[in-house]
């Protein structure tokens, strides 16, 4: 933009002078000189906006500039040369103001491309070498010092690091990782220097994606910006019928000039480019890199949302979900024995299993002799067992047959698989994996119905009993299952039938529908390149709760493009209403249009700042606690784990009693005074950011209820102890366990759900 800002700059420059010149000359009783001053100041942009019309012109199009041209030339015909010079200000400054506001909106994109690393510290048999950052390559091991970039993409050799990665994600606190974490070019250490491994070129990595995005972006003409341009036909015409009119009507020809002079479409030029590529760079602000301002505004048209599963509405990762045994073998027992198995393989479920292993804390011994078939399972030995995990399948070809009390694991797995382990020649335990929603996704549901998304569906490569659950706990439109790329594509133009389609996905088989779809929405966080590629806007930030995000600010912004044009339209109309019947000199009305540009502006770049229905509110302050309370929430589902087992040891008769009375005691020591401290300080601070009327009303309701049901536990195992209570007490003491894991379950996933948007390290 450097020429073109410094021409304008020299002819706005050119033209201020030359009115302040012609100013003083007339206050020296020199009306002549003035009159020529003013000329000389308007006719290099009449030639200018001339220029430009006629360039319009052999493009196809009829710009609104042509009124201004022809104000400033009738302003000079008829010795109005003061009006010829103020328009010609109007003119020039309305370009310069525009290349100013448009700075302003597309800051958080340039702000992008300066940040791009330049330099690095490449280490080389334990000296530091420095080098261009285009120099790095894949295996170099890089050190990255307090306050300097991350150079290229890789993955974290020393023990931790903490991260900024605000102008990545948006997020404004810094993130702890550990060893072996993901870095991704861009993000800023935060904290001590620290070693990394590259995997990408500087070229190839996140930040220099993001960057040719961002200029991509930058360089996109939107389709409201054309619908100004056509709309201008028709103002045209009206101001040339109304000047007319006054002219014939009244025989003077200054009252057509004085027409055209506030009939002069600055705001209809400027104020829908701005206020779209205001959306760009606030989205940009939000890690959502939207290419360009026409996405902005196709974006706002949405009403059909189809999101793929894996990936994006879920991590695509699976974890245990659920274990079931046979009578005489303990669950965490029944872990034990697959995890340590699991160590053997690199399949997502064994890592699941072992990671599930690990956070109940139990000891994982070594496997011996372990051997994997490719597809089925691994078999070996355990402490002396011989132990078999693997689909059923594999163990079905091995001469074990799950017996019918594990027959309830294969119910539970229509939305995950089953891993099944066999000790010593039986089937003993049977593991369902699911790969889970991410939390944010309900949120994410109803916000979209919300902001008038009418249609909500699920494409997905996988299986539809999978997918069915998922629609269900969803409350999804529509379930396309088990498509392959071409089949997304059909059911992204079946659904295009009903309206405008965005597609979400993140793999290399979404693409295609990324491309077919009305538009295309990326995970770039941890998506593929060619989901990137082919999507219209890519969400940097691995949260599927900026695609609602992503709509609110489109629809803000065109709202406020549509709004400033007819704010300025109708000022204008006025005006020229009332320069029609002789009441406002050319002069006068010059003034009073650049007044109108102005205000059309500034109210243009409003689409910067986030209205009421997209704020987002504050992230909770660490005090709050809410951090603690989160990562305490792990061990509160291992203790729901165990409420339902001790639900069912009620059968085992009164021998089961040492073991309730000892949860009853873990309830005292865990459960109540989490929640105790959630509401003494989480929940006020919780309540103040979400507001309305007692958000955490039902969450405290929940904190009662689980009391509740924890001193009537006490009272029954009080009963339960003295001499021939058991059988009295035993019935209702199964009820009351499984009523306290259920409403404990539940709790925490509400929680969850509702605190999730104020976790600091989520934003």
């Amino acid at each position: 933009m450097g020429t073109e800002w410094n021409r304008r700059t020299a002819l706005l420059a050119w033209v201020a002078v030359g009115l302040a010149l012609g100013a003083a000359l007339a206050l020296a009783d020199r009306p002549v000189a003035a009159r020529l001053v003013w000329s000389a100041a308007a006719v290099p942009v009449a030639l200018h906006v001339g220029l430009a019309a006629a360039q319009a012109l052999a493009g196809g199009r009829v710009g609104v500039d042509v009124i201004a041209l022809a104000a400033i030339l009738g302003a000079v015909a008829l010795d109005e040369a003061a009006a010829a010079a103020v328009v010609a200000l109007m003119v020039a400054g309305g370009e310069a103001l525009e290349d100013w506001a448009q700075g302003r909106a597309k800051r958080s994109l340039t702000a992008l491309a300066a940040r791009a690393p330049r330099r690095a510290a490449r280490l080389v048999d334990g000296t530091v070498e420095e080098i261009d950052a285009a120099s790095i390559r894949p295996g170099d091991m890089l050190l990255v010092r307090p306050g300097e970039t991350v150079p290229a993409d890789g993955t974290l050799t020393d023990p931790e690091a903490a991260l900024d990665e605000s102008a990545l994600t948006g997020e404004p606190l810094p993130q702890r990782l550990r060893a072996g974490a993901q870095l991704r070019s861009g993000a800023v250490n935060a904290g001590a220097a620290f070693r990394m491994r590259a995997t990408a070129s500087a070229a190839a990595s996140t930040y220099a994606a993001i960057v040719r995005l961002a200029e991509q972006a930058a360089a996109s003409r939107a389709p409201l910006t054309r619908l100004a341009d056509r709309f201008a036909v028709l103002f045209i015409a009206v101001t040339a019928v109304v000047a007319g009119l006054a002219w014939a009507l009244s025989g003077d020809p200054v009252r057509a000039l004085a027409v055209l002079v506030v009939a002069t479409p600055c705001p209809l030029i400027l104020a829908a480019p701005i206020a779209l590529v205001a959306g760009v760079g606030r989205a940009a602000a939000r890690g959502i890199v939207v290419k360009g301002a026409g996405v902005i505004e196709r974006l706002a048209r949405i009403r059909i949302v189809l999101f793929d599963k894996t990936g994006t509405l879920t991590p695509g990762r699976p974890r245990l979900a659920a274990i079931e045994t046979v009578p005489e073998v303990r669950r965490e027992a029944a872990l034990r024995l697959a995890a340590a198995l699991a160590q053997a393989s690199t399949h997502p479920v064994s890592a699941a299993l072992v990671a599930a292993a690990r956070d109940r804390g139990l000891a994982v011994p070594a496997p011996e002799a372990a051997a994997e078939t490719a597809g089925g399972g691994l078999s070996g030995r355990v402490e002396g067992q011989a132990v078999m995990l693997g689909s059923e399948g594999f163990l079905r070809e091995r001469g074990l047959v799950p017996p019918e009390a594990l027959a309830i694991a294969a119910s539970l797995a229509v939305a995950g698989s089953v891993a099944w382990l066999a000790a010593d020649g039986r089937v003993v335990a049977a593991f369902v994996m699911a790969d889970g929603l991410r939390p944010e996704v309900r949120r994410t549901m109803r916000r979209l119905r919300a902001l008038g998304v009418r249609r909500i569906g699920l494409v997905t490569g996988d299986r539809a009993e999978a997918a069915a659950p998922v629609a269900a706990v969803l409350r999804l439109d529509a379930v396309h299952a088990g498509v392959s790329p071409e089949g997304k594509i059909a059911a992204v133009r079946e659904e295009r039938g009903r309206g405008p389609v965005a597609m979400v996905g993140d793999g290399v088989n979404d693409a295609p529908a990324l491309a077919a779809a009305d538009i295309g929405i990326a995970m770039g966080a941890h998506g593929t390149a060619a989901a990137a590629e082919a999507a219209d806007a890519v969400l940097l930030v691995d949260r599927v709760d900026r695609v609602a995000e992503a709509v609110a600010i489109a629809r803000r912004s065109r709202a406020i493009a549509i709004r400033a044009i007819g704010l300025g339209m109708a000022l204008s109309s006025a005006a020229m209403g009332v320069a029609a019947f002789g009441h406002l000199p050319p002069l006068i009305g010059a003034l009073v249009q650049e007044a109108i540009d102005v205000a059309t502006i500034l109210f243009a770049l409003t689409a910067l700042r986030p209205g009421l229905e997209d704020a987002a509110p504050e992230p909770l302050p660490d005090e709050a606690g809410l951090a603690e309370r989160v990562a305490e929430h792990a061990g509160l589902r291992r203790l729901a784990e165990r409420i339902r087992e001790g639900a069912e040891a009620v059968g085992d008769g009164p021998r089961s009693l040492d073991r309730l009375v000892a949860l009853e005691a873990e309830l005292r020591a865990e459960l109540l005074p989490h929640q105790a401290e959630e509401e003494a300080a989480l929940y006020p601070e919780a309540a103040r950011r979400l507001g309305g009327r007692d958000p955490m009303g039902p969450l405290i309701r929940m904190h009662a209820e689980i009391e509740a049901l924890c001193r009537r536990l006490a009272t029954l195992l009080r009963l339960a102890g003295r001499a021939e209570g058991w059988d009295g007490a035993a019935a209702e003491l199964r009820r009351t366990l499984f009523a306290l894991e259920a409403l404990l379950t539940l709790h925490l996933a509400a929680e969850e759900e509702a605190l999730a948007e104020l976790a600091g390290e989520a934003r």
